[in-house]
């Protein structure tokens, strides 16, 4: 018997998240193992008089695609990818089950080509942008240890994550981004190195409440592209490519990343030459779920911390757009809760949240007890 819980999540990303429509065409992509949510989300779509499309990919396999790929291979798979995207008003995006470094022994030069080659123009531009779209993640065991909880601990947790009122929420960020359409500058304050600031003056500001991401909660916008002055250091560990990064300090100068750190400079740097934009910043965002509280090295819980917010090299968003033009979009995050270290946030050098807590009457009601 399916878990009910199961349907509940399946009827949030076609009906709340999607919102199919009858006649619709929409692509499921299970990557992983996982099947009982993969059918589930088929048959609600279905239900709603949509078309359900499904495409199931192997890490392991795609690994081994990419070791072998030439750039003749990559445009091709690229090619018959984009035509069926540009087929579909829906994506529900499910991963499951994989090894966060399963790609980290593929050569710099071909995830290069990928990124550039086919995640560019398949998903950040087709998708992103052409499509009602959706992407989650699904516990599993390598899931709950990368959470350093027990299967069943880490099953209950996202449950409660996912299934979230996502609409109570969503009215909840009418404040926060009433507030952040606003107001011109930002400064970020933390320990150590961290002191920024930059202009987000009009440049719109969205509401995230799990109408692209499960599990969702943060309210995000842009950088004036040159505007960014200062240091920032995260304290999440991120996957990029399958490898790890610890530690990641950025250096900015007039809106560029004039100097960046981290456990494996080099790589970094790497990344960040992928082409002009990367050492630019196409996304800043404040995270509020209030049951995420710990990093686990997946972007799509980690970005969504109560008390954090993420500063994002790379391709801006285009409803929230800045100018930025990049292969990469990577979410680095920076929590501010006060076992992370504390710090503070300032618009127009009026303190909205310090330590990771809202301190203005309008935005308390995000804070983590009135979310829950």
């Amino acid at each position: 018997m399916r878990d009910p819980r199961v349907q509940k999540l399946a009827k949030t990303l076609a009906g709340y998240s999607v919102n199919v429509q009858p006649g619709e065409n929409v692509l499921v992509e299970m990557i992983g193992p996982e099947r009982d949510l993969l059918q589930a989300v088929v048959e609600e779509v279905a239900a709603l008089g949509g078309n359900p499309f499904v495409l199931l990919t192997d890490k392991m396999v795609q690994r081994t695609m990419l070791m072998n790929a030439t750039e003749e291979m990559i445009r091709t798979w690229a090619e018959t990818d984009l035509n069926r995207m540009k087929q579909m008003q829906g994506y529900i995006g499910i991963r499951s089950g994989e090894n966060v470094n399963e790609l980290a022994d593929v050569p710099e030069d071909k995830m290069k080509m990928y990124n550039s080659l086919y995640n560019h123009p398949v998903h950040s531009e087709q998708r992103v942008k052409h499509t009602k779209w959706v992407v989650m993640r699904y516990p599993s065991p390598s899931m709950a240890q990368l959470a350093n909880m027990s299967t069943q601990a880490f099953e209950d947790f996202y449950f409660d994550v996912c299934n979230l009122d996502y609409a109570k929420m969503d009215r909840a960020q009418d404040s926060l981004q009433t507030l952040m359409n606003r107001t011109e500058q930002v400064r970020i304050v933390g320990p150590g190195a961290t002191d920024l600031t930059f202009s987000i003056k009009d440049i719109p500001a969205i509401k995230c409440s799990g109408t692209a991401n499960i599990p969702d909660g943060e309210v995000y916008t842009a950088p004036v592209r040159n505007s960014v002055n200062g240091t920032i250091a995260y304290n999440a560990a991120s996957v990029y490519n399958g490898i790890t990064f610890e530690n990641v300090t950025f250096r900015f100068e007039n809106g560029k990343i004039v100097e960046a750190t981290s456990n494996d400079t080099e790589k970094l740097n790497k990344i960040l030459d992928s082409d002009e934009g990367a050492r630019h910043i196409g996304e800043f965002a404040i995270g509020f779920n209030p049951y995420i509280l710990t990093p686990m090295k997946d972007t799509l819980f980690d970005e969504k911390i109560a008390g954090s917010l993420h500063f994002t090299p790379g391709q801006a968003y285009e409803i929230a757009d800045n100018g930025n033009r990049s292969s990469i979009h990577w979410d680095l995050v920076l929590i501010q809760r006060p076992e992370y270290g504390g710090g503070e946030i300032y618009f127009d050098d009026r303190l909205i949240r310090k330590d990771g807590i809202f301190v203005v009457p309008e935005l308390e009601c995000l804070n983590p007890e009135n979310l829950k």
